[in-house]
């Protein structure tokens, strides 16, 4: 195994201290292991916290900032940050305008959330209100989860939601703005190689030189079948039909077109699929407004990628829009 570690039990912390050094606008609580914005809380701002295991950078602690998370907790490396995590974090963002948890569909990280959420409105009294993500169409149930799992339109949701409380919203504005982007979210990925967490130091799954893993999970979970590896446009097309099909476009809809990077794949390879996944989209009629090309959500290395889909209306491109200032994602600054 090579990686750039110095221990594998130190990899979370170090990396926290890392994202604080480079970027002096955040800050980490180093004992429950939060980033959370320097200005925390904003009195009046509805707080928006997230969080889960680690290995998926720029996911979560990456969204941290100007119109999009306020806080972010990171868990171990593919384990689910633990109440108490939470719970700080839910404190050190709460303005009085209420919080948001943007919870991805794993049993438990909605678990460990849903006992923070209780935890925080007994001893503060705040109002918490939680909104899980379930976009995966690869696969209805799986070890991680009972549902589809919170993937790729977790990025989006965060986004969009996020700017909606930078504009002052109320928490169930915010809330309602985050269920619409996720009703109309669906994502599909597929791996072309396994991953290897730092503590293990070996592949997590065997996957050949002529192999792919159709509808894998972030985490590696088997996803729909494991086929012969195909080229680019067969890619899009194995991504795009099922997507399409659970939730049906009409000929001159708008959505935000995300591909994402696993972790191992280079950015030139991710533009040949957007460009595969443009053609096929034109052939629906589904017309790209906005697009999302990058490694956002990952699963630390391992190569593949995954196709997200957002339908939307001018309200969501607006706050899609909206001025955003994260170390990942940046615009209108």
């Amino acid at each position: 195994m090579k990686k750039l570690i110095n221990a594998p039990e130190d990899v979370v912390t170090e990396a926290l201290e890392g994202i604080e050094a480079a970027h002096p606008d955040l800050r980490v609580d180093r004992a429950n292991k939060v980033i959370y914005r320097g200005d925390s809380p904003r009195p009046g701002k509805v707080g928006l916290v997230s969080g889960g295991g680690s290995g998926h950078e720029p996911l979560h602690g990456g969204f941290v900032g100007l119109g999009m998370l306020d806080a972010a907790c990171a868990g171990e490396v593919f384990t689910s940050p633990v109440p108490d995590q939470m719970l700080a974090a839910t404190k050190l963002v709460d303005g009085g305008a209420g919080v948001l948890h943007v919870v991805k569909n794993y049993t438990g990280d909605v678990m460990n959330f849903e006992m923070a959420a209780e935890l925080a409105e007994a001893e503060t009294g705040a109002r918490v209100v939680s909104v899980v993500t379930d976009d995966d169409v690869a696969v209805q149930n799986s070890t991680w989860t009972a549902g589809r799992r919170g993937v790729g339109a977790t990025v989006l949701l965060e986004k969009i939601a996020g700017a909606a409380a930078e504009q002052g919203r109320s928490l169930d504005d915010v809330a309602e703005v985050a269920r619409t982007v996720n009703a109309n979210s669906r994502s599909m990925g597929l791996a072309l190689t396994s991953c290897t967490l730092p503590a293990v130091g070996h592949p997590s799954f065997d996957l050949g030189d002529d192999e792919m893993e159709l509808g894998v999970g972030i985490h590696g979970e088997p996803g729909r079948e494991r086929i012969p590896l195909a080229p680019a446009q067969d890619i899009a097309a194995m991504l795009l039909e099922p997507i399409l099909a659970d939730l049906p476009f009409r000929s001159g809809e708008g959505v935000v077109c995300f591909v994402n990077g696993l972790g191992g794949t280079p950015l030139i390879e991710l533009y040949v699929m957007f460009n595969e996944v443009r053609k096929i989209l034109a052939g629906h009629g589904v017309q790209i407004a906005r697009s999302l090309v990058g490694s956002y959500i990952t699963s630390l290395d391992m190569a593949g990628t995954s196709v997200t889909l957002l339908r939307v209306d001018d309200e969501l491109l607006s706050l899609w829009d909206a001025p955003v200032r994260t170390p990942a994602l940046r615009w209108g600054i």
